[in-house]
């Protein structure tokens, strides 16, 4: 499993997966995610899941603690270009009103529409 953030704007990480997410990788991208929610880094996380050939239910948990975590701050969540089988899962799970297909720069810029707009 590998993983990259990338602050894209003051407040707004893209975090890339790539591999397989299981419980082993969610622990340390978890503590990477909440501690810049908490210091108030990030508002916005957008999960580019375009790289992810497998994700088990920790990684639906992953998903919805920072959600939870984001809730404080007025948050965001937008779950990018997930595969079929993820998109079941997430269905299943009441997150597909976040689920976009898009590039990463059209999630950027709808994030920053809602921002502005």
């Amino acid at each position: 499993m590998q993983f990259q953030m990338e602050m894209v704007s003051r407040d707004t990480v893209v975090v890339r997966l790539y591999g397989e997410l299981d419980h082993h990788a969610v622990e340390q991208i978890r503590s990477k995610i909440s501690a810049a929610i908490f210091q108030g880094a990030v508002s916005t996380v957008i999960w580019n899941l375009g790289g992810l050939s497998f994700m088990d239910s920790s990684g639906v948990g992953l998903v919805l603690g920072r959600m939870r975590e984001l809730e404080a701050v007025a948050g965001r969540t937008i779950l990018l270009n997930p595969s079929p089988t993820m998109r079941k899962v997430f269905q299943f799970s009441g997150l597909g009103p976040w689920m976009v297909d898009a590039t990463e720069e059209e999630a950027i810029e709808r994030v920053r529409g809602i921002v502005n707009g």
